[in-house]
């Protein structure tokens, strides 16, 4: 499949390009390894910095201009009606990648409602659902030795349980089947 990018992208430590949808100069947009619900996109700055209050001028506007085109196209392409748009800024806030990134989560009447509400979706934020960082960590500790089978095996099973049992890590091929339908979605978008 085609990337958005020639050269390397990164989140953090983390090597992204594939699952990369949109660019613009100074920001990107990713599909999420382990999104708390469907259609759970990360909006970052292209140079990484760890706190928001590190970001020039020209990279917090470029950032917040991308999280209002991308969560335009989220909320239409997931059918949503709302949108959670938040940024843990700090580790003692909940930041698990030191890198400055938005999560926009597309939301629904009632659609928390088996978990206690609306508000639930900030437990599972800051919880062990959202910590990116300690996943791609996992992910990290396939020994090199392992066959692909080993590792694809070792990817899909070494993860904690959580409340959700039906939320997984998604596979590579998955995240990239995503990004490209995104991109695509992308196109539509206006600057308006």
């Amino acid at each position: 499949m085609a990337v958005l990018s020639k050269a390397p992208i990164h989140f953090g430590p983390f090597l992204v390009t594939s699952q990369v949808f949109y660019i613009t100069p100074l920001s990107f947009a990713l599909v999420n390894l382990k999104p708390i619900l469907p259609g759970h996109v990360l909006v970052s700055p292209r140079r990484r910095v760890p706190r928001v209050s590190e970001l020039t001028v020209d990279e917090t506007a470029d950032l917040f201009l991308t999280v209002r085109k991308v969560g335009r196209m989220i909320e239409r392409v997931f059918g949503a009606s709302s949108l959670n748009i938040a940024i843990q800024d700090g580790v003692d806030a909940g930041q698990s990648v030191a890198h400055v990134h938005t999560h926009i989560i597309p939301r629904r009447k009632a659609d928390l409602d088996h978990k206690g509400g609306t508000d639930a979706i900030y437990g599972m934020l800051d919880g062990e659902e959202g910590d990116m960082s300690r996943i791609q960590r996992q992910l990290l500790k396939v020994a090199d030795d392992e066959t692909v089978s080993d590792k694809e095996t070792k990817r899909r099973t070494d993860f904690p349980a959580v409340d959700n049992e039906a939320r997984t890590p998604r596979s590579d091929e998955d995240m990239e089947r995503e990004a490209q339908m995104l991109a695509k979605e992308m196109e539509q978008e206006n600057d308006d």
